[in-house]
């Protein structure tokens, strides 16, 4: 299957972070680390986009919503491995809630391995 998008996107979040300072190892401008976060969390969409249209779901078909992301998750994906729903909200929670959306991820070493829990998550859809 196709994930060379979401590894494009995976990949423009890593330059995007790669422009943040760091002290101590702490990003101390938390805006490249949003923005990395943000764009990490799309790779992922990205990902369960391209599973969902190869299984035939029409691009309107795709999902809107974290619910209805999590819906399709179910619907789609789960059956087949139940850790994939988990593996699903912790991205959500650590890169869309906590490192974008709140801008509450500083650690370089939090930031990283959640870059790279994005990358397994992608490999393992792709």
């Amino acid at each position: 299957m196709e994930m060379k998008e979401a590894l494009r996107y995976l990949n423009n979040a890593k330059e995007i972070l790669k422009k943040a300072p760091i002290e101590n190892n702490i990003f101390t401008d938390v805006k490249y680390v949003q923005e990395a976060c943000g764009t990490a969390y799309l790779a992922i969409l990205k990902v369960i986009d391209e599973y969902l249209l190869h299984k035939g779901l029409s691009k309107k078909g795709l999902p809107r919503s974290i619910h209805a992301y999590r819906r399709a998750l179910q619907k789609y994906l789960a059956v087949h491995d139940g850790k994939l729903m988990r593996e699903f909200e912790s991205l959500y929670e650590e890169l869309h809630i906590a490192g974008y959306y709140r801008g509450n991820l500083h650690s370089v070493g939090v930031v990283k391995e959640a870059l790279k829990s994005a990358k397994a998550f992608i490999e393992k859809i792709g």
